[in-house]
């Protein structure tokens, strides 16, 4: 199918209100259906569009690559984790990280279901699986499918670490087998 706004054959085509649209011209489409209608009429030649499509400028792909040069220098790019503040960009323990000790050493010494740890430390079981696979107390940085270095002091040893990830590999094994 071709784009209602600019004519252009794209492999991933979208829909939008009923109308065929390219990622670029879907991109700038108006979310309100009253707008989206003077926007179509509004039409362009995709020539005019083929230089940001032939030079593979995907939208957010600088933002994304200011955000693995950041990953790269050891620096937080996603959300604080817990046992940590940021302060002045770097992260910095907090009064929780006692409790991040506490997560993962009980996982590693104790049999408790994940629930019922979840409960106890007041987080979902997902929440409590983040915590545990979270690399961020390791000293790292993961971003994009790649480990860096972080800049950080690591909350726990690698020992300890991946002890728990063993274990987590190994509930999960015999949930698969029941």
């Amino acid at each position: 199918m071709v784009c209602e706004k600019c004519g252009y054959q794209d492999v991933k085509e979208i829909e939008k209100f009923n109308f065929p649209l390219c990622q670029f011209c879907n991109f700038f489409a108006p979310e309100e259906e009253d707008n989206f209608t003077f926007y179509l009429n509004e039409k362009t030649d995709w020539k005019l569009l083929d230089t940001f499509r032939k030079y593979g400028q995907t939208f957010g792909s600088k933002q994304k690559a200011g955000m693995n040069e950041k990953a790269k220098q050891g620096k937080l790019v996603t959300r604080i984790a817990l046992g940590y503040s940021l302060q002045n960009g770097e992260l910095i323990p907090n009064e929780m990280s006692s409790k991040v000790h506490s997560i993962f050493r009980t996982f590693n010494e104790k049999n408790f279901s994940l629930n019922s740890m979840a409960k106890h430390y007041g987080l979902s079981v997902n929440g409590l699986k983040k915590v545990l696979k979270n690399r961020t107390y390791l000293g790292e940085i993961k971003f994009d499918g790649r480990i860096h270095k972080g800049n950080h002091k690591p909350l726990i040893s690698p020992e300890i670490f991946y002890a728990v990830q063993r274990k987590l590999q190994e509930i999960s094994r015999k949930k698969k087998q029941a």
